[in-house]
């Protein structure tokens, strides 16, 4: 018994042995491992080499398929790549995005706030889809470096205040839909520079009116949704009503693009704002060129007189441009108790459309312009006055300018009516000098003789 437990105990040592040496099972010092056993270190790494490459493989595409862990994203057949954020409870937009994403959708979450650096992992940005959030306020910058940018839905938000500027980089957009908002106006050249634009969605806001020339230079734009606005269809509205006329865009539901204000024409849509309610200006400047022996006591004072008509009324502005400086007047100057302000004082405009230049000098020699402004649009006039000194001028002016006219009244028109290559006028004034004549107190007193004060006729300013 002793001697099988030695034997058996002796298998038992020489199996580990065995099992230590430097092959261990089927290895044996002259023919190396067996066929079916280990293969030698060249063969393993042959194995490994396809599996590292793959590895390295994905260590450079790491960045390129970077996704938010609150997203999906996948490429597309087009190569694009997608990144779906959608209906994840997002407060902002979420760090981490490949910056080769192409497609970003945020929509029907809870985002409130874009700031100005929110985008800047994904610059190659096509499509950018915010809708159904709660986006109140965007800082100015938050789209603007997006050049690559197509479509943009900003719909069913809270926004009133828009960075507008932002999309001047963005030339390439061709859908905008910013379509329920708080949006109250806009800016005139808000669009300017989409070119591609193709579709704009402004329905359901808080618009009371639009500038004219919003949709200018839209020269892509095929649809427009404006509906559900309160507009109050005052005559600042209807250039609106005039380009959709003429325009071969298509106005979706048109006919719901309704008004509010003013109360006769609440309901009505906007496209039915009666065309008698809404005049352009016409402007007429008229001044008088027969002062015969009218006395002056503090020297020569020029009138003239502007005439507006229009729907509804025009206010009457002047601007007046000499050799040493220029002067804007929006309206009179002079009130009832005969103040004038004291900046003004050389200029005198009274509220019936009448300007008046006392003592009118060398220096105030130049441009006179008096402009109709309404609603509607703007005309304006312009005359252009000169003085001139000589003891008879009138027969060598004549003879000089053979469009000089003969001594008395003189208008200058602009209006719908008048011929747009009609002719202007220049206002030329030539007087005496001034001699003394008697007061009826006895006195001497300067007196100016108007009888060769000479209006005429000559070069093109009423365009």
């Amino acid at each position: 018994m002793e001697n099988k437990k030695a034997r058996g105990t002796g298998r038992g040592r020489r199996n580990p042995t065995r099992a230590e040496g430097t092959g261990g099972p089927g290895f044996h010092p002259s023919r190396g491992p067996r066929a079916s056993g280990l293969r030698p270190p060249e063969a393993a790494g042959g194995r490994m080499r396809p599996l590292l490459c793959c590895l390295g493989l994905a260590a450079l595409l790491g960045p390129c398929l970077a996704c938010p862990s609150a997203c999906s994203c996948s490429t597309k057949k087009n190569g694009r790549l997608l990144a779906e954020c959608a209906y994840k409870d997002l407060q902002e937009v979420p760090e981490g995005l490949s910056p080769n994403v192409t497609i970003l959708t945020l929509s029907a979450n809870r985002i409130g706030w874009l700031g100005q650096g929110s985008f800047t992992e994904v610059p190659e940005v096509q499509s950018l889809w915010l809708g159904y959030n709660q986006i109140g306020v965007v800082e100015p910058g938050a789209f603007a470096l997006l050049v690559h940018l197509k479509n943009l839905d900003l719909s069913h938000n809270k926004i009133a205040d828009f960075p507008w500027q932002d999309l001047r980089n963005l030339s390439g957009l061709q859908i905008l839909k910013m379509n329920n908002n708080r949006l109250a106006g806009l800016p005139w050249d808000a669009f300017r520079f989409l070119k591609d634009l193709r579709s704009l969605w402004l329905n359901d806001n808080e618009l009371t009116t639009l500038a004219e020339g919003t949709f200018d230079n839209l020269p892509s734009l095929s649809q427009l949704q404006i509906f559900n606005n309160p507009f109050n269809c005052s005559c600042k509205v209807f250039w609106l009503k005039k380009w959709t006329e003429k325009t071969s865009v298509s106005i979706t539901k048109g006919g719901s693009t309704l008004c509010v204000a003013p109360s006769r024409l609440k309901g009505r849509a906007v496209t039915d704002i009666p065309d008698h309610h809404c005049v352009a200006p016409s402007v007429q400047l008229t001044y008088l060129s027969n002062l015969d022996n009218t006395v002056m006591y503090d020297g020569l004072t020029l009138t003239l007189h502007c005439s507006v008509a229009g729907s509804p009324p025009p206010e009457i502005r002047w601007k007046i441009q000499t050799s040493s400086r220029r002067v804007e007047i929006n309206g009179p100057n002079v009130a009832r108790d005969g103040n004038v302000k004291q900046s003004q004082e050389r200029f005198l405009v009274f509220k019936n459309g009448t300007m008046a230049i006392p003592n009118f000098r060398k220096e105030d020699e130049g441009i006179y312009t008096c402009l109709a402004v309404n609603d509607v649009g703007m005309r304006d006039v312009s005359v252009n006055v000169a003085l001139a000194g000589s003891a008879n001028p009138a027969e060598d002016l004549l003879q000089d300018d053979p469009q000089a006219s003969h001594l008395g009244g003189r208008s200058c028109y602009k209006g719908d009516e008048m011929d747009p290559s009609g002719a202007g006028e220049k206002l030329v004034i030539v007087y005496h000098m001034p001699r003394e004549s008697k007061s009826r107190s006895g006195g001497v007193v300067p007196q100016v003789h108007l009888g060769t004060l000479l209006l005429a006729l000559g070069i093109v300013l009423c365009y």
